[in-house]
């Protein structure tokens, strides 16, 4: 009798074990981002290349020179960031909220706004080769600041950045 219970216990812990393992593995392996909450946190020179920021928030963060190189930005809300001198190279930035955000020196290369609203936001001295600006939201003198920078084809979408801004 007592080796019987002995056997199940351990047939119990091996058990427990392998869901443990089989529970770690099946987390390093999970695609879906989470949304992450970085409202008003000072991150600058912070690195967040390549990574999947889906529906996460940097709302009045700082965030200058902070890498954002090739992530996914979709529906990330950067309301009132200070996103100066940030690399935001190859970006998707669809559907994201960029009122109010400063932009200002920022490396946009190739990266897609499509839908985003910029409305207030500061492109000034921003990087804008090859970036996808359909049904982006801008005020009018912004636009026109950033039709004098505009070139390029996005490589993603296909689209001339002239073109999205509608730049005469």
């Amino acid at each position: 009798m007592n080796s019987r219970l002995s056997n199940r216990i351990w047939a119990s812990l091996l058990s427990l074990l392998l869901w443990v393992v089989v529970g770690i593995t099946a987390i390093g392996y999970v695609p879906v981002a989470f949304a992450l909450e970085y409202n008003k946190e000072i991150l600058v020179e912070a690195d967040f290349s390549g990574r999947d920021l889906t529906d996460s928030s940097f709302t009045k963060a700082n965030l200058r020179q902070s890498n954002f190189s090739h992530s996914n930005l979709r529906g990330v809300s950067f309301f009132a960031a200070n996103l100066e001198s940030a690399n935001l190279e190859g970006v998707d930035l669809t559907n994201a909220t960029l009122d109010s955000a400063r932009l200002i020196n920022a490396n946009l290369t190739n990266a897609v706004l499509e839908g985003a609203f910029a409305a207030n936001a500061k492109f000034d001295g921003a990087i804008v080769d090859g970036a996808d600006f359909t049904d982006v939201l801008l005020r009018d003198d912004e636009q026109k600041k950033l039709c004098k920078l505009a070139k390029g084809t996005n490589p993603t979408t296909g689209r001339d950045t002239r073109d999205t801004l509608f730049c005469p």
